[in-house]
């Protein structure tokens, strides 16, 4: 009878103590998270060969005797932890005031997390020419905590039918701050102070030119199905004032609620002028609108659209006739 080689003889105890080894494993990795109790086989294939279970408890265990695929499922666990705590803070900070629909000019007064994009059409004062406007200083607007929102409002593109040149607008931002308020039933009303301002990303017309700050005072009451929406604030040069001016700015929307879901709505929207070349102008427009929504989508994400036209109600206007198509996702 032929001896098997003095090296098979050797292999014997290695083999043996790779696969004792691989026996202890396995009940220590099924005491670890839940992930890993879910599917404990598939951490653990079979053992045919010394060298795989050799390398199965070395692919387990790292130096630091910590499992990598542990460390992997805590960071997921975290991060996940981390998007659930703040969409509760915007949960909450909606639960906290009431549940008016933004309108189509005046900044919504409430707390809101959303994407809005807006285009508008608007005739010159002789209503001749036409000038398109693609973005209309919306963007995405982010709860970040319970009595703030933080809007960042990218630069618009601007057509022109006339021999102006075409081009992109000036940066926009604004934080909001929620003073009081109180929900339906509660008290129904609104009142916050907002801080917004522009950069000058554009060139004129297209842009201002100067960077602009915007304090803004705002408030809301709810009478049944009756809401009103106001804010009045200033537009205050950093630079160039001599040229733009101080403006004050007074904005007041009514809208009637139908079923949630129908939104009619008539806004005024006011500009006075003090200093620049418009010193002492002063114009008003009347806008009635339409808004439709919000409508689920998917997960948290909604769809609301609406519409409405600004009306010249003053000898002076800049403009007249604004035609304004609104898209927002509320999520």
């Amino acid at each position: 009878m032929a001896l098997k080689p003095a090296t098979s003889r050797a292999a014997r105890p290695i083999c043996f103590i790779g696969i004792l080894i691989s026996f202890i494993s396995f009940p220590l990795l099924a005491q670890t998270s839940g992930e890993l109790e879910a599917h404990p086989f598939n951490l653990i294939p079979s053992v045919s060969l010394c060298a795989d279970a050799c390398r199965i408890s070395s692919a387990v265990l790292d130096q630091d005797d910590s499992n990598p695929n542990d460390a992997s499922s805590s960071n997921n666990h975290a991060q996940q932890d981390w998007v659930h705590s703040w969409l509760r803070k915007v949960d909450e900070a909606r639960a906290s005031q009431p549940h008016f629909v933004a309108p189509i000019v005046t900044t919504h007064v409430m707390l809101v997390e959303q994407y809005r994009y807006d285009m508008s059409w608007q005739q010159d004062p002789t209503g001749g020419t036409v000038t398109s406007n693609y973005g209309a200083s919306r963007g995405l607007e982010i709860i970040p905590t319970t009595r703030l929102e933080v809007g960042i409002f990218p630069p618009g593109y601007l057509v022109h039918q006339s021999k102006t040149g075409d081009g992109f607008g000036d940066l926009s931002w604004q934080v909001k701050y929620r003073a009081f308020s109180a929900t339906e039933g509660k008290g129904d009303y609104f009142v916050g102070l907002f801080l917004g301002g522009s950069f000058p990303t554009g060139t004129p017309p297209n842009g201002l030119g100067h960077t602009v700050l915007a304090p803004t005072f705002a408030a809301a009451k709810g009478l049944g199905p009756w809401d009103i929406q106001s804010t009045i604030g200033a537009n205050l040069p950093a630079t160039g004032t001599n040229l733009l001016g101080r403006t004050i700015l007074f904005n007041t929307e009514v809208d009637y609620r139908i079923k949630g879901k129908i939104w009619p709505m008539l806004e005024q929207n006011s500009t006075f002028w003090s200093g620049g070349t418009l010193d002492g102008k002063k114009q008003v427009f009347l806008t009635p609108g339409l808004v439709l929504g919000s409508f689920p989508l998917a997960e948290r994400i909604h769809l609301g659209i609406g519409g409405g036209v600004q009306i010249a109600a003053t000898q002076f206007h800049q403009y007249n006739h604004r035609w304004i198509l609104s898209v927002r996702f509320p999520f």
